[in-house]
């Protein structure tokens, strides 16, 4: 069963949702906020795609922050700040089991879920 990870009423997990009815295809949602799974699947997806792709720095969330969190972010980093603000993760996550894609991108959802 797929897994979409997000926030429930972010706009692109409405597109996300979206896309899934359109294409006919099932998956369980996440809300990472809510059920706080984020700090426990952040070493995983860390592992799996780089914390560099899951960080959301064009964020509302990123902007929020001050100017020192923002400053001199490495792994380390970057991990504890999004396990604190759940909100600076890239959405959607969607873990297939054998793919993790971060983001709304159609055309690679096409080509991994087909």
């Amino acid at each position: 069963m797929i897994r979409v990870y997000g926030i429930k009423n972010c706009d692109t997990m409405k597109k996300a949702f979206a896309w899934f009815a359109a294409q006919g295809i099932a998956y369980e949602f996440v809300d990472y906020k809510k059920a706080g799974v984020a700090a426990g699947q952040l070493p995983d997806w860390n592992r799996r795609v780089g914390w560099e792709q899951l960080l959301n720095t064009r964020g509302l969330m990123w902007k929020k922050l001050s100017a020192e969190e923002r400053a001199d972010v490495d792994e380390a980093k970057a991990l504890q700040l999004m396990a604190q603000y759940p909100s600076l993760i890239k959405r959607p996550v969607v873990d297939t089991g054998r793919a993790l894609l971060v983001g709304l991108d159609p055309d690679v959802y096409a080509q991994t879920l087909k």
